[in-house]
């Protein structure tokens, strides 16, 4: 089995529309948190979101055209998977990065979305109500509905020929997808893979759903305290929207090109429930066997892992069950992990949610800083590992587990190891 390295990040969040805006966002500590601008939440009760901002696709290879025809979610996917590619250092044609025509068909992209073209899907609603079918329906509506336009689009876009699919597992979809493209590479099926998560779900349907399940928070007189995960306060998530995109390369072809290599994938776990649709399985089970299965595949032990970017939903189920798990898992190394939620400053971003914490995750390998959970204030004791509440830290990271959880009782776990 091959070595499987990173040579390329991308990120679309509410903290930022690149890497090193979020990157600075996360490590001082700010929100992307707000009261939704893009339409009126008051008819539902959570008013409170992770809006992407200032966002131009245009910067990122996308025509004016293109724009027109493409859902959001298709739109972040491009973005984040473009910044990748540029800096993987491949070569750009017509200001687009490609990999080469003599390894495309040993490319592929698998790309994570849990839900889909909602922004199309209540347009449409709308358009049709108001003008019936005939003139309310567009020809580019259902490719701005399907999922798998994602890495469809990102393949026309960098000459990717391989493997071409969208895993949908909820907000384990970026995490999976990064998973499988690790594997392929390993088994020496591609070369090259772009791979990540994209969601643009930050509509009135969706989120009037989640409500009527009282998953998310309704402080909505503070939006940037409103997702505290591990925080004996937390009353819910906060919903948010972007992308992440990560290069990954086998060792041999990273090397042969001359590509910087950023980071090194070891392991990666995939596991059932087999539980509840929405509950947690008790002390977070599958999640064991998740984290155990990362570990395994990298060969490595417990006690050599020094970071754990958690799923950290700020859901009482979520949190303490979590914490349970990385218990059972790691033992007495448990109390000496750095563990912290990003989400509580991007929330939760669904199917990309794994792939952008997948990124933060190397990143924090590669600067050398632990991004913090804000608004840790009132300690839970049911969460009582080092959350790394507030304040960023520096610290050297030599491995780095990323853990992403979904409905259905769906489990992935990435592991990431410094380059040697």
């Amino acid at each position: 089995m091959r070595r499987v390295v990173v040579t390329g990040l991308g990120v679309v969040t509410p903290c930022g529309n690149d890497v090193e805006t979020t990157w600075d966002a996360l490590v001082n500590g700010r929100s992307g948190i707000d009261t939704i601008k893009a339409w009126d939440p008051s008819p539902i009760a959570t008013h409170v979101g992770g809006e992407v901002k200032g966002f131009e696709a245009t910067r990122y290879g996308v025509s004016a055209k293109e724009l027109r025809r493409m859902d959001d979610f298709q739109l972040f996917a491009l973005a984040a998977g473009y910044q990748a590619m540029v800096q993987a250092g491949f070569p750009a044609v017509d200001g687009i990065p490609r990999v080469p025509d003599e390894v495309s068909t040993e490319a592929g992209c698998l790309f994570g979305v849990g839900m889909g073209g909602d922004t199309t899907i209540t347009e449409c609603h709308e358009l049709m109500r108001t003008k019936g079918p005939r003139k309310g329906a567009s020809p580019f509506h259902i490719l701005q509905i399907i999922a798998n336009m994602a890495p469809g689009y990102l393949s026309m876009k960098h000459n990717l020929k391989g493997p071409n699919f969208t895993p949908t597992s909820a907000c384990a979809s970026g995490a999976h997808a990064i998973g499988e493209s690790y594997e392929m590479i390993r088994a020496g099926r591609c070369e090259v893979m772009v791979t990540g998560g994209a969601e643009a779900t930050l509509e009135i349907m969706p989120m009037a759903g989640f409500c009527a399940m009282r998953a998310m928070s309704t402080r909505n007189d503070a939006p940037q305290k409103a997702s505290r995960p591990f925080d004996r306060e937390r009353d819910g998530f906060v919903m948010g929207e972007g992308a992440g995109a990560l290069v990954l390369e086998s060792l041999e072809y990273a090397q042969k090109r001359g590509a910087r290599i950023i980071a090194e994938v070891a392991g990666y776990g995939a596991t059932a429930d087999a539980n509840h649709p929405t509950a947690v399985a008790p002390e977070g089970e599958g999640a064991q066997r998740c984290m155990r299965q990362a570990l395994k595949r990298a060969g490595v032990g417990p006690e050599a892992v020094d970071y754990i970017n958690a799923h950290g939903t700020s859901t009482e189920i979520n949190d303490a069950n979590e914490t349970a798990a990385i218990k059972r898992v790691f033992g007495d190394h448990a109390k000496k992990l750095w563990v912290s939620s990003t989400k509580s400053m991007t929330g939760h971003l669904i199917g990309a949610a794994g792939a952008v914490e997948a990124a933060f995750s190397v990143l924090a390998i590669t600067r050398g800083v632990i991004p913090p959970t804000i608004n840790q204030e009132f300690p839970d004791p049911a969460c009582d590992l080092d959350y790394v509440p507030n304040t960023a830290r520096e610290r050297r990271i030599n491995v780095a587990l990323s853990n992403s959880f979904g409905f259905g009782g769906t489990n992935a776990s990435l592991l990431f190891k410094r380059f040697e």
